[in-house]
């Protein structure tokens, strides 16, 4: 997830563009959209702008291909890569998990195996009360919706998990689009959480409320200790990524 896409294959290779270089000047005027085939391109002063591998920015809806084209339009006198999550996405669903769908689906169905809802604290008493009260749901949502059985522990003590429920995540995400799965595969390491990536990307839940749920045990410390700002910074960015998530699940549809 870490590459921006060159804007103009040309213009990176006269510059000779590195990001970690040289930051490159916004050299066009206007982004849009225009349907193409069975998707929506990206348009940049009415040309196509190029991913790391040289593809087209084609999107299967209107709405995620607009998504993307809002990060280009609002950029400044200088290309800022952190600011275009959406353009991250889509370039890697395009470039690289159309390529590896099986592995990414199997990295998806590995944290099924350790669901962050599946470990609950020993104490205090508060603290498992409420990991109880907020995760217990999720965990039979999972059971009740798509069969995902998982049985939750007490403490770090690693529990295995049905390779029922395992199979049916990974089943799952290999139903998904592309450009679905790449969310997702974004979703769940984010979130520490098979189960509450699919609900978000399944609308059963909301980007935001999600990484709270999954963050119970860092909110609780933090209500004892304190937080510092480089930590809330991080916290922020994190919230924002999972906001965004839920933006580009929606756009999908």
């Amino acid at each position: 997830m870490s590459h921006i896409p060159p804007l103009d294959p040309n213009v990176a290779a006269r510059k000779g563009f590195r990001e970690s270089e040289e930051r490159l000047k916004r050299f066009w005027a206007s982004a849009d959209v225009r349907a193409e085939g069975q998707g929506w391109l990206l348009l940049l002063d009415g040309r196509a702008p190029k991913t790391p591998a040289g593809n087209r920015f084609v999107l299967p809806t209107e709405a995620a291909a607009r998504l993307v084209c809002e990060e280009w339009a609002a950029q400044g006198e200088y290309i800022d890569p952190a600011t275009m999550p959406a353009t991250r996405l889509a370039a890697t669903a395009i470039d690289r998990v159309s390529q590896a769908r099986e592995p990414v689906a199997d990295e998806i169905a590995a944290f099924a195996g350790s669901d962050l809802l599946c470990y609950l604290a020993d104490e205090p008493g508060s603290l498992v009360e409420e990991q109880v009260r907020q995760w217990a749901p999720w965990r039979d949502w999972a059971a009740r919706t798509h069969e995902i059985v998982l049985e939750p522990v007490h403490g770090i003590v690693h529990r295995p998990q049905d390779p029922a429920a395992i199979a049916r995540v990974r089943a799952l995400a290999l139903g998904l689009d592309d450009f679905t799965l790449t969310g997702l595969a974004m979703a769940v390491p984010l979130l520490g959480s098979a189960v509450l990536g699919l609900a978000v990307q399944q609308g059963a839940i909301g980007g935001e409320a999600a990484f709270d749920i999954s963050r119970i045990d860092e909110a609780f410390q933090e209500r004892r200790w304190g937080v510092d700002s480089e930590a809330a910074e991080r916290t922020s960015a994190r919230r924002a990524e999972a906001a965004l998530l839920e933006r580009w699940f929606k756009a999908l549809t």
